[in-house]
């Protein structure tokens, strides 16, 4: 072979060797990495998109002014930084919050005041929503370390949003319209001074989120007026300091207040409240309340009624519910009576120790006014559980069909056949 083959050869395999390096995995690249997330401080009217990952730090109350929306994206950190003015933030537009349980986001503080003496919050307002704001979406988001008290400055008090005075803890959430729509799935509240939610209007799902640490002296974790039709499904509410579900047609709106209340674990609810009013669903002033399949543990009350007549509504349907008492005194205030009130194939227990619902992890023992919740705490249920198998699930939920929401279709959950928030794993 001559020299110029050779060369030809040569420069033909350095060619193919190239090629076939270029279309191959290159194992050595360095993983790249991912951009740290940009700070950018935020005040007054807001709208548009906050972007995925990013921090955005409040210097001071923020409104979402009528007709316009804000979304904020997976794995946002909206950073309450002023501890003087404590801001809130107003929904008058819409508000899309929209994480993932890979990047939730986060309604928080600074780390630090976390660790300050601050387990109930307090540290700033709450999402108070205007009567036009027809839209409303948390998705996988955590607040905490909220309800601050209002003052005459405050943006909720001069819109008359909420009790629209000052010297008033304002809610997690406060919604009063009665034509829009309000999903709160996937989420965690906790650390707040008092409601988490607290609604007077539309259709709402509230499902699979956890409550805990709430409420000081007051104050109901979801506390629901006239105006509302809401399924609320597969939520575990811990140590509310008043009721995990107060449901009342107070208000006199229409439509009057219709809940499915369904496959709820509710704990030690209501054993902090200085008075009698704490327990676990309450029910008043003429509500229509489906509640099936709920799981109540060491609750202060059994679910309650006024001791008024047509405190509740006679369509209403009590059915499936568990309860376990680990105290005589806990045992002793859930027995059906005039205020408590007995279900359809309730199982009811007679004794300490009964119906043993067999958690994965919690202490049944735990002081029954605890607030601090423990994370690796686990309310999914084991084998040979009572819950398990005794569910119903051939009643009707209001939105099986689904909420139609800024073009995504929330629906609630179908019902489970074992009784409370998890089965097994």
């Amino acid at each position: 072979m001559n020299n110029s083959k050779m060369k030809q050869l040569f420069m033909l395999s350095a060619l193919v060797a190239f090629l076939i390096t270029g279309c191959s995995d290159d194992k050595s690249d360095p993983t790249p990495v991912a951009p740290k997330p940009t700070e950018q401080s935020v005040s007054g009217e807001v709208s548009g998109t906050w972007t995925k990952g990013n921090i955005y730090k409040v210097t001071g109350h923020l409104q979402i002014p009528d007709g316009k929306s804000l979304t904020i994206e997976e794995g946002v950190t909206v950073l309450f930084s002023d501890s003087v003015i404590k801001p809130e933030v107003v929904v008058k537009g819409n508000l899309y919050s929209l994480g993932t349980a890979a990047a939730p986001v986060k309604f928080t503080v600074p780390d630090a005041w976390k660790t300050a003496g601050n387990q109930f919050g307090n540290l700033w307002g709450g999402l108070i929503a205007g009567p036009n704001a027809a839209e409303f979406v948390l998705s996988n988001t955590i607040l905490e370390y909220g309800g601050a008290v209002t003052t005459e400055e405050s943006p909720s008090v001069k819109a008359k949003l909420y009790k629209a005075v000052a010297g008033e803890h304002v809610p997690v959430i406060y919604y009063p319209n009665i034509n829009g729509k309000l999903v709160v799935i996937n989420s965690t509240i906790r650390n707040f001074n008092e409601d988490g939610f607290y609604i007077e209007g539309g259709k709402v799902i509230i499902a699979n989120n956890t409550f805990n640490t709430t409420g000081v002296s007051g104050g109901d974790a979801i506390n629901i007026k006239s105006g509302v039709q809401a399924d609320v499904a597969f939520n575990v509410v811990y140590s509310p300091n008043t009721n995990a579900l107060k449901l009342s047609n107070s208000g006199d709106r229409s439509p009057q207040a219709y809940i499915v209340g369904y496959n709820n674990t509710i704990i030690n609810a209501g054993w902090r409240r200085p008075t009698t009013k704490g327990g676990s669903i309450w029910l008043e002033k003429g509500v229509r309340a489906d509640l099936y399949n709920n799981l109540l543990a060491n609750d202060r009350f059994g679910i309650k009624k006024e001791n008024v007549d047509k405190s509740v509504d006679d369509r209403s349907v009590i059915s499936n519910t568990l309860y376990y008492g680990a105290t005589e005194e806990g045992v002793k205030q859930f027995q059906p009576s005039v205020e408590i009130l007995k279900g359809v194939n309730d199982l009811v227990s007679a004794k300490v120790g009964d119906n043993d619902p067999k958690f994965v992890n919690y202490p049944l023992t735990t002081d029954s006014k605890n607030a601090a919740f423990n994370t690796a705490w686990d309310f999914h249920l084991q084998a040979g559980s009572p819950a398990l198998g005794k569910g119903k699930t051939t009643f009707t939920r209001l939105y099986a069909e689904g909420l139609v929401i800024n073009g995504v279709t929330y629906k609630s959950p179908a019902p489970a056949d074992y009784i409370g928030a998890f089965g097994t794993k």
